[in-house]
């Protein structure tokens, strides 16, 4: 018998591949062996996925410490899980903008403020909700190496280099982004009116959530917790700046705005 994933020779009774420790499938595939395999990989709680997404919480500096150092068997190695996220994310969005669409509308939460604004303000709100739906992965995949740039400037007397910053990210931000769409679903299916609320709930979330890992990893007194995070706000703010002064060029320049959308609709 030879191994189905690795070719090597295998006594006929092995259940493990001893080479590369692929399990031996002697069964056809079936509904019932594949819904098996789902819920061991995705439900059992000694699987690596669960016991992963647990000790972010737990004790995210052992998650990610360790992989930096080169232990690659206890945990999700951090791509594979940002890809199941990017998975995941994406049939979020599809079921939103299918059925909740319309609980994107950011303008909501400004009452009645929202009438008093100008046209460019619409648009833009607009935009930004259609861009989420569209955009939303590519968005959230493109923050991840902003944010680790922005955690190397501010830690950058730490051990951490780039590299090792974006492996930070890509577990930390799987966390939110599994927490965000399995709550917001619940949110949208009993009260979706709430829908902006909870955004911002969790945006509250991932600031406290980062403050607890970075405390952890990086052994910070409360002194030096406040102070790294109130520089990380100050510079990820002015990377913010320039990028949207950028989008707002663009959309100048592609004709989406123009100077009379900012000029204040008369009663």
């Amino acid at each position: 018998m030879h191994c189905k994933n690795c070719h090597s020779q295998l006594p006929s009774n092995s259940d493990y591949c001893n080479l590369c420790g692929g399990k031996v499938i002697r069964n056809r595939l079936t509904f019932k062996n594949l819904f098996e395999h789902f819920t061991e990989t995705f439900f059992n709680y000694d699987n690596k996925l669960l016991r992963t997404f647990i000790d972010m919480f737990k004790k995210p500096e052992v998650v990610i410490d360790t992989y930096v150092q080169g232990v690659r068997k206890r945990y999700v190695n951090p791509v594979s899980f940002f890809g199941i996220i990017l998975t995941i994310n994406g049939l979020n969005i599809f079921i939103i903008s299918k059925f909740f669409k319309k609980y994107l509308d950011a303008s909501q939460m400004m009452g009645n403020i929202a009438s008093a604004e100008n046209e460019a303000t619409r648009k833009i709100m607009s935009i930004t909700s259609d861009f989420s739906l569209e955009y939303g992965s590519l968005f959230f995949s493109l923050l991840i190496p902003l944010a680790a740039l922005v955690g190397l400037i501010v830690f950058y007397n730490k051990k951490y280099n780039y590299t090792e910053h974006v492996i930070l990210y890509l577990y930390s931000m799987s966390v939110y982004s599994i927490l965000s769409v399995v709550f917001g679903l619940l949110v949208l299916l009993t009260l979706p009116n709430k829908y902006m609320s909870f955004a911002i709930v969790m945006y509250i979330f991932i600031f406290v959530y980062h403050c607890y890992i970075f405390k952890r990893l990086f052994n910070l007194s409360i002194k030096q917790l406040i102070l790294k995070i109130l520089l990380f706000s100050v510079v990820f703010f002015f990377f913010y700046i320039g990028i949207s002064i950028l989008v707002t060029i663009l959309l100048f320049l592609t004709g989406t705005l123009n100077l009379e959308d900012f000029v204040p609709k008369k009663n």
